[in-house]
């Protein structure tokens, strides 16, 4: 007997349940362009502002990305009868936060890269210098943004709310896991370790992406764990997958050099464990982020749209079975049956 989430996943391609309130009334606006002219209209830049400082803002602000977080934060939002101009400032903080991040793990002294969002990165187009800045002017405005979300909101939400928004980004969350993530050379390379670097970054910012929004809609303490849950699963899978496609992928298909984390000994969990093992775990999240969710939308079916987001990790999944057929000799072929075989399982549980 297919599992019920498995149920939820097709019943996703069709209508779903009816939205109300504001959920019906602010979904239909919720488009990339719209998005967009927000993510660039949100920092407003007085006249006298620097020309290097103003060029480098204007660099991050006209290249925001696909903006699937900010999206599903307003969604969210929106689903727990948050107005809609509080869902949006909310999203635009939430990706101001993590554009901020990118800007820093760019720079020469942690990841050294060339590219972002289809453009070249901030430092190397307007210097380092001008880089930290236009990442402090984000993480400012994202502050003030976060408080406009919630200035509307009930005492004990305002401050649960930015209580947690602290711990994702702060030395307990984003801040240490980027921490361990440079100083990787040093510790244990196994899962455990490649595990908590990734809660420490990946989980946290899919955390305030999915359990912000409905902690300010005062969503019960049963939807906010279950979120969690989500979250936790979703985010180290997605991790695992990029780790997956680091081995696997050849440079044409994923657009950057194969087998930088090996390289560069950053953490993946493929690299510490073996592809096989690393499928078999990823499995088991996905496994256990569907059952949540299946939970999760008996409590608030107006969250339904969140079933696209595990139809994009499928997709993903099928991607990384696909290149597991083009690998190299180094991976046998017993191993590329198994990667094949795993996720061919999980696509079978998806469409039972």
């Amino acid at each position: 007997m297919a599992d019920s989430s498995a149920v939820l996943y097709i019943d996703s391609q069709r209508q779903g349940p009816k939205l109300t309130g504001n959920a019906r009334r602010g979904l239909g606006s919720v488009s990339r362009s719209a998005l967009a002219e927000a993510f660039a209209s949100s920092l407003p830049l007085p006249e006298n502002v620097d020309s290097n400082f103003e060029a480098a803002l204007h660099h991050v602000l006209n290249n925001p990305g696909s903006l699937v977080r900010p999206r599903i934060v307003l969604q969210v939002g929106l689903s727990y009868g948050l107005e809609i101009d509080a869902a949006r400032n909310l999203a635009i903080a939430l990706e101001y936060f993590h554009t901020s991040s990118l800007i820093f793990d760019d720079l020469p002294c942690m990841d050294n890269a060339s590219d972002r969002r289809g453009a070249e990165c901030v430092h190397r187009a307007h210097g380092e210098h001008e880089a930290i800045l236009a990442a402090l002017a984000l993480i400012n405005r994202a502050y003030a943004l976060a408080w406009q979300a919630v200035a509307d909101c009930p005492k004990s939400v305002r401050l649960d709310s930015m209580a947690y928004l602290e711990k994702r980004l702060g030395v307990a969350g984003l801040l240490n896991g980027q921490s361990l993530d440079l100083n990787y050379a040093k510790l244990p390379h196994n899962r455990e370790t490649t595990e908590r670097i990734a809660h420490g970054k990946t989980v946290s910012l899919i955390r305030l992406t999915l359990a912000l929004p409905a902690i300010l809609g005062a969503a019960s303490k049963r939807e906010i764990q279950l979120l969690e849950r989500i979250s936790t699963c979703w985010g180290l899978s997605y991790q695992m997958v990029d780790d997956l496609k680091d081995v696997l992928q050849s440079p044409e298909q994923s657009g950057k050099t194969a087998g930088q984390d090996a390289l560069l000994d950053r953490p993946n969990i493929v690299v510490a464990v073996g592809v096989a093992e690393a499928v078999r775990r990823l499995m088991r999240l996905i496994a256990l982020g569907d059952r949540a969710l299946a939970m999760l939308l008996v409590l608030h079916p107006d969250l339904l749209f969140l079933a696209k987001m595990r139809g994009d990790l499928q997709d993903e999944l099928n991607r990384v079975a696909a290149a597991a057929d083009g690998a190299g000799p180094n991976m046998s072929l017993a191993t590329k049956h198994d990667v094949k075989r795993e996720v061919r399982a999980a696509s079978r549980e998806a469409s039972a």
